[in-house]
């Protein structure tokens, strides 16, 4: 073949400018990926545990990609560094009090940070800031806890199968409920009974609420005599307090009063003259024997008394000795 004609060295030339055409937009498109030609700023932060993060790995905040892992670094035997790079465009909307987590794409996608959002009135990240993080939630930590709650669930499921086999069985109180036609008879009765209860109590309920109508009404007549009364009572009090009628003449009238005073005293007076008279009565010679028959009586009495409460005593006394 002739390698030094001129349709081999412009099929050359083609090829090689191509190929660097093709190597130069490989170049532009991973450099615009990894922030090449766009200006940006760099945070930290530091995780006890970066669970497989990677250098070059995405940075997302609020859902979009806005820069890279730059470096991952250990400082001690419990910290690790992670730098991150992130375009300069985006960096008045990533606040001081923001945090960084590790999170991944989609379920067992590669890890990447996620850039959580500050609050409004927070000042704007620095460059070379340190900002704060919050470890990751490792996938081993699920497995373990799902395997824990399947061995859970299996143990369940063998009760819950024993327990069915004892229902399906005719075992127990549940299983008796099921397939004992007896106890379902029982039952119905006693909803029957309950029923006939509940029917009951509602008679009840409405005769009780017709007693308590009737009361009602009761009261009300009550109060209307009550009213009555009331106003019956005040026109009295008028008429008394004007000085009308006996009963008012007797409050007002100060010559019945004197009169009603004089006669109480010559009741007290006559009731002296009598007590007088009386025993005057006692001194005449003619009734003088009929008043010491009557008190010697009186005596008599007396005596006989004091004799019966003696005896009774005495008996009293002697029945107790006996004892």
């Amino acid at each position: 073949m002739d390698t030094h004609t001129q349709k081999f060295k412009v099929r050359l030339g083609l090829f090689i400018i191509g190929g660097l055409a093709l190597f130069a937009m490989a170049i532009f498109i991973i450099g615009k990926q990894q922030n090449l030609f766009n200006p940006v700023f760099k945070i930290t932060a530091k995780f006890y545990n970066v669970s497989g993060l990677k250098i070059g790995s995405n940075i997302r905040f609020s859902g979009i990609d806005v820069g890279i892992v730059d470096n991952i670094k250990i400082i001690n035997d419990s910290r690790v560094q992670v730098d991150m790079l992130i375009r300069k465009d985006v960096q008045r909307f990533i606040k001081s009090d923001c945090e960084v987590t590790i999170g991944s794409e989609g379920i067992i996608g590669d890890r990447i940070l996620i850039i959580t959002q500050g609050s409004f009135d927070a000042p704007i990240v620095k460059d070379k800031q340190k900002i704060a993080s919050k470890e990751p939630v490792e996938i081993d930590a699920i497995i373990a806890s799902l395997q824990i709650s399947g061995n859970s669930i299996e143990i369940i499921s063998k009760q819950l199968s024993e327990v069915m086999l004892k229902v399906n069985s005719g075992r127990g109180t549940l299983g008796r409920l099921i397939h004992d036609s007896t106890i379902a008879q029982n039952i119905k009765h006693t909803i029957l009974n309950f029923k006939k209860a509940s029917e009951g109590l509602d008679e009840a309920m409405e005769k009780a609420k017709q007693s308590i109508f009737d009361i009602t009404d009761s009261l009300q007549v009550t109060s209307v005599n009550t009213k009555i009364i009331s106003n019956e009572l005040a026109e009295i009090m008028i008429e008394i307090n004007s000085g009308n009628g006996t009963l008012g003449r007797l409050i007002h009238d100060s010559t019945i009063a004197e009169n009603l005073d004089q006669a109480i005293i010559n009741l007290k007076n006559s009731s002296y003259g009598l007590n007088e008279n009386m025993n005057a009565a006692k001194e005449n010679f003619l009734l003088k024997g009929y008043f010491k028959r009557k008190e010697k009586a009186a005596e008599e009495m007396r005596d006989d008394a004091l004799e019966k409460k003696a005896e009774e005593a005495e008996e009293q006394k002697a029945n107790a000795e006996e004892k």
